[in-house]
């Protein structure tokens, strides 16, 4: 595509310009996030915030003549793993799995049959992860489960017991808020949350609440202030930093799928032609 977009985002155009897009070659993001607690020192709205800077920062990066078109929002997510802290906002994994599919399918209805799920919290990559293979079974489409951070290495920005233990509302969750929204962080009730995961690993078992052997949990068996990491130790130079690096690996991704072809998404098989 040569043709300058107006606009990176999918609502700042009229029905015409989509009439009028080659939409096969273009690629829809659609954020998604979660509005819940991150402890006593952060607003419910991080993961939505953190989601919302690093597209944002990624769509800076873009060229204007790159097909691709970043979709509304969706700011709530499933947090029912949150709902003992007050501010908890959540839907079922049932309605939240039926409205990602029912968006995808309206990106298709559109002619865009490659779609990236870009998520910013832990509680759903399951359902993202069932809703992109619904979307390749039942349309065809070619939909891509990804981290808004799209595996960024952050290995020199953490320590890595941060990196394995600081899942919620801890150093790296807390820079990076100091870097897009200091105005909504009280740091002085910020602290180093240690999780019950430093216990169990401390005492070489096999069980761990998130990784390889995982078990279902809700915040406060975890940490009873609802933060998980050393949120004391953040700081917004860091939070720059991670959100350059994700959006720049997320604008990485985007190339690749742009590039993906569409032919790789058959129904043949050696029995089936």
């Amino acid at each position: 595509m040569t043709t300058k977009l107006k606009s990176h985002w999918w609502w700042d155009h009229t029905t015409k310009d989509f009439s009028e897009f080659d939409m096969e070659e273009f690629v829809a993001i659609l954020p998604i996030a979660a509005v819940e607690q991150h402890g006593p020192h952060l607003p419910v709205r991080v993961d939505a915030a953190i989601n919302a800077g690093t597209i944002v920062r990624t769509v800076e990066l873009m060229d204007d003549d790159l097909p691709v078109l970043v979709l509304p929002m969706m700011p709530v997510g499933k947090s029912v793993e949150h709902t003992a802290f007050p501010g908890t906002l959540t839907f079922t994994y049932e309605t939240l799995a039926k409205m990602w599919f029912e968006l995808g399918e309206s990106v298709n209805r559109a002619g865009c049959r490659k779609i990236i799920f870009v998520n910013s919290h832990g509680g759903q990559p399951q359902v993202m992860e069932i809703v992109c293979r619904e979307l390749r079974v039942k349309l065809g489409m070619f939909a891509v489960s990804a981290w808004a951070s799209a595996g960024a290495d952050f290995s020199d920005l953490y320590s890595a017991h941060e990196l394995k233990h600081g899942i919620h509302g801890g150093e790296a969750e807390t820079s990076v808020m100091l870097h897009l929204h200091r105005d909504l962080i009280d740091m002085q009730y910020a602290d180093d949350f240690v999780p019950v995961s430093v216990e169990l690993e401390n005492a070489g078992g096999l069980l761990m609440p998130e990784g390889r052997i995982g078990y279902g949990w809700q915040t406060q068996d975890v940490q009873p202030s609802g933060a998980c990491g050393n949120a004391a130790a953040a700081d917004a130079e860091r939070g720059r930093e991670h959100v350059e690096r994700s959006a720049r690996n997320l604008l990485k991704l985007i190339n690749e799928v742009l590039e993906f072809p569409l032919d790789r998404i058959t129904d043949k098989t050696m029995y089936r032609s």
